[in-house]
């Protein structure tokens, strides 16, 4: 008996697609209507959007990154330099803040790429398990 398989979506390119704001699918449409909400559904294409669920992994991932960063920062300048502290305060509060106003809709949108390419959270067709209530 042959099993149904189906097509294989690339992840690099649906997660690329996300990170810079257009549908995993296509890549036409957008994938935010604001500066993190997610479109119900692409105005290009129509694929469905509103599987995603991305929760706590972007905020994660972006203080994860910005926080190597804005510390490996800190400390060389500390070791390196004789830079007044209030000053590297200044400066890597100001990096940090946008920092992370930008990689966080884009590690989000990453994300929803990431799911749309595996067929995650509803983005297979069928109900996802995770929502079906027991009773």
């Amino acid at each position: 008996m042959m099993e149904f398989r189906p097509e294989q979506r690339d992840v690099g390119l649906a997660m690329r697609r996300g990170a810079f704001g257009r549908c995993p699918h296509c890549g036409k449409g957008k994938i935010f209507t604001a500066y993190l909400k997610v479109a119900p559904r692409c105005s290009a294409c129509g694929e469905d959007l509103s599987h995603h669920r991305a929760d706590d992994a972007p905020p994660y991932f972006t203080m994860l990154i910005v926080g190597h960063v804005v510390v490996a920062g800190i400390l060389a300048c500390v070791i390196e330099t004789q830079i007044p502290l209030w000053v590297l305060g200044v400066v890597f509060g100001t990096l940090t803040v946008v920092l992370s106003l930008v990689l966080l809709p884009m590690i989000k949108g990453a994300i929803i790429g990431l799911q749309w390419a595996n067929r995650m959270h509803g983005f297979s067709g069928e109900a996802d398990p995770d929502t079906l209530s027991p009773y």
